[in-house]
C-alpha cells in the first residue's frame, strides 16, 4: 500500500487553514469534474482530490493524519503503525456525504468505518435542546488486561480550530474501566463522555475501540490466543511435561511423543475469558542446540550414527 500526501495532492502546505483548503478544493473539483474537464487524467484526480479534502477539510482527521509526520513521501509503501491513532478522539460518523467506497486502500486503513459507524445520535442545531455528538477513539490495553480486568488512565486528544483557522489539539484525561473478556474490536461505551449537547440536551457517549499491544510472547486472532512453544528435540521426540505461560498464569502442558514442529496444542477456554472464551494455542518449534563445543558435536555425530535418519527422503534424495 502507498503512502498519500494529500498536501500534495491538493497543492496546499501543510500549515494552510481551513478556509485555504476549502477554496482550493472548490478551484480543482470545477477543473477535474469528469463532466466537464477535458484533462485525460480527470476522473482520476477528481476522486484523489475528493479523498484529500475529505480528511484535510475535517480538523480532526486533518490532525490525526498529521500525526504520521512530514517525512513519509508520496507512493513510499506504507503500513499504519497500530496505535497510529490511539487515543485521538473523533467526533459524530460517517463520511459527511461522500462517496468513500471509491476511497482508497490508505484511507480505509487509517480512517476506516469501525470507528465512525454509530452516528451522532439526533444532533440538530435547529432545537435548543440537543443530544450531543458521540465520539470515537481507539485504545490500545495489555492482553492481561482483557484476563483480569483493569483501570487506566486514558488521555485523549481531540483538535478544535484555532483563531488562525488552522486546528490545534488539545487533551482530556479520563479514568476507565477495562471489563475482563475484552476482545480485539469491541467497544468500551461511556455514557455522556461524547460531545457537548446543546441548551439542556445531554452530552453524547464516548466509544472507545480496543485494540492489543504488541505482545512479545502471545499473538491474538479473534478470542484465541497463540503461543510459540520452543522444545528441545528429546522433548519433542520422547514427550515431556512442562510448564508454560499463559496470560492467566502458567499451566502443565503435556507434550505427545513424536511431535513434530508446528503442531497445535489446545488448552480449551484458555483463550479470552468472554462471554464465550477463545482457546490458547501452543505452536511447537522445535529448537537445537548449538553444535559449538567439541562434547556437542560428538554428540550430534552419535544422535545421526545411531538414527541414520535422512529428512529429505521422501524427496528422492
Amino acid at each position: 500500500m502507498e503512502f498519500k500526501d494529500y498536501y500534495q495532492i491538493m497543492g496546499v502546505r501543510r500549515d494552510a487553514t481551513q478556509d485555504e483548503i476549502k477554496r482550493t478544493y472548490r478551484k480543482l473539483a470545477r477543473k477535474y469534474h469528469p463532466d466537464v474537464s477535458k484533462e485525460p487524467d480527470a476522473e482520476i484526480r477528481f476522486k484523489e482530490i475528493g479523498e484529500a479534502y475529505e480528511v484535510l477539510k475535517d480538523p480532526e482527521k486533518r490532525a490525526a493524519y498529521d500525526q504520521l509526520g512530514a517525512n513519509w513521501k508520496a507512493g513510499q509503501e506504507f503500513r499504519p503503525p497500530p496505535d497510529w491513532a490511539q487515543g485521538f478522539e473523533f467526533h459524530g460518523g460517517g463520511f459527511a456525504g461522500a462517496d468513500a467506497d471509491q476511497f482508497s486502500d490508505f484511507f480505509e486503513s487509517l480512517f476506516g468505518r469501525s470507528g465512525f459507524t454509530h452516528g451522532s445520535g439526533g444532533r440538530t442545531h435547529r432545537e435548543f435542546h440537543a443530544r450531543g455528538e458521540d465520539t470515537h477513539a481507539k485504545v490500545l490495553i495489555d492482553l492481561e488486561d482483557a484476563y483480569q480486568g483493569a483501570t487506566r488512565a486514558l488521555t485523549l486528544k481531540h483538535s478544535e480550530l484555532g483563531t488562525d483557522g488552522r486546528p490545534h489539539l488539545k487533551e482530556r484525561t479520563l479514568n476507565i474501566r477495562i471489563p475482563r473478556g475484552m476482545y480485539q474490536g469491541q467497544h468500551i461505551r461511556l455514557a455522556k463522555q461524547g460531545g457537548v449537547g446543546i441548551g439542556k440536551g445531554d452530552a453524547g457517549d464516548l466509544y472507545l475501540e480496543v485494540a492489543f499491544q504488541p505482545h512479545p510472547f502471545y499473538k491474538v486472532e479473534g478470542k484465541d490466543v497463540y503461543l510459540d512453544l520452543p522444545l528441545a528435540p528429546w522433548e519433542a521426540a520422547l514427550g515431556a511435561t512442562i510448564k508454560v505461560p499463559t496470560p492467566a498464569g502458567a499451566v502443565d502442558l503435556k507434550i505427545p511423543p513424536n511431535s513434530s514442529g508446528g503442531r497445535k496444542l489446545r488448552l480449551k477456554g484458555r483463550g479470552i475469558p468472554a462471554r464465550e472464551p477463545g482457546d490458547f494455542y501452543a505452536v511447537l518449534q522445535i529448537a537445537l542446540p548449538k553444535a559449538d563445543t567439541a562434547a556437542a558435536k560428538k554428540a550430534y555425530n552419535t544422535f545421526g550414527e545411531a538414527l541414520k535418519f535422512n529428512p529429505r527422503a521422501g524427496l528422492g534424495a
